[in-house]
């Protein structure tokens, strides 16, 4: 199974294509304002208002076999766990190897924003590169998970 997280996710019509070429069954998780695909393999998740329960939701189900796609490095930290595959948007694979410095990063981040309030600037734009990318470890996530 597929695991979208959602929200603010710039990969959705990705992830349909390539999970139903697979046929894997998909889940696109929500707080709504998602348009719900006709596709019989992708079923959309409204989840309650409120943080992280799209996090929540996702955590509690995914596991060994599956691939789960978000950019929220704390779900991302609970699905390696479980011992799921976990891609980010841009391809980048988070594993038991790299996710702790990721969460520590993430972390390192979120005091030095509140430590200077006029910090300004955000992460990169999402660009053909990384959407390439993103299509690609999809296909090798989906192989290794026998797909």
């Amino acid at each position: 199974m597929i695991y979208v997280d959602a929200d603010a996710c710039p990969v959705k019509a990705e992830v349909e294509t390539v999970g139903t070429r697979h046929k894997v069954r998909i889940f696109v998780v929500s707080n709504g304002g998602i348009r719900p695909s006709a596709n019989p393999l992708v079923e959309s998740v409204i989840v309650l208002d409120g943080p992280d329960e799209a996090d929540k939701w996702i955590a509690e189900r995914a596991g060994p076999g599956d691939v789960v796609v978000t950019g929220d490095i704390p779900l991302a930290a609970r699905c390696v766990e479980a011992g799921a595959q976990v891609l980010k948007h841009n391809g980048e694979f988070l594993t038991a190897a790299n996710v702790g410095v990721a969460l520590a990063t993430r972390d390192l981040m979120t005091d030095l924003r509140a430590a200077d309030p006029f910090r300004q600037g955000g992460g990169k734009g999402f660009t053909r590169a990384d959407r390439s990318r993103f299509l690609d470890a999809l296909e090798r996530a989906l192989r290794k998970a026998g797909t």
